[in-house]
């Protein structure tokens, strides 16, 4: 009977064990996702905050001088 409850509590061990290292693989392996993703992201913010400011650039300096304003009449009284 002695055998029997050492052999039942090394196979209970054995699954926690298993179910552990399943949870910290599974862990991994969405953590390295998240940061794939992440790092996908910043990529594509970058270029297109980099294209933005290129575009504003142009159009800056593509831009027609803007008239000077003249001064305003005084108004009589």
């Amino acid at each position: 009977m002695a055998d029997n409850s050492k052999d039942a509590a090394r196979a209970r061990a054995d699954l926690r064990f298993k179910k552990q290292e399943e949870a910290a693989t599974v862990r991994q392996k969405a953590m390295a996702e998240y940061t794939a993703e992440s790092d996908a992201r910043k990529v594509k913010t970058d270029k297109l905050r980099a294209l933005r400011l290129a575009k504003e650039a142009e159009e800056l300096a593509n831009a027609p001088a803007a008239p000077a304003k003249k001064p305003a009449r005084a108004k009589k009284k």
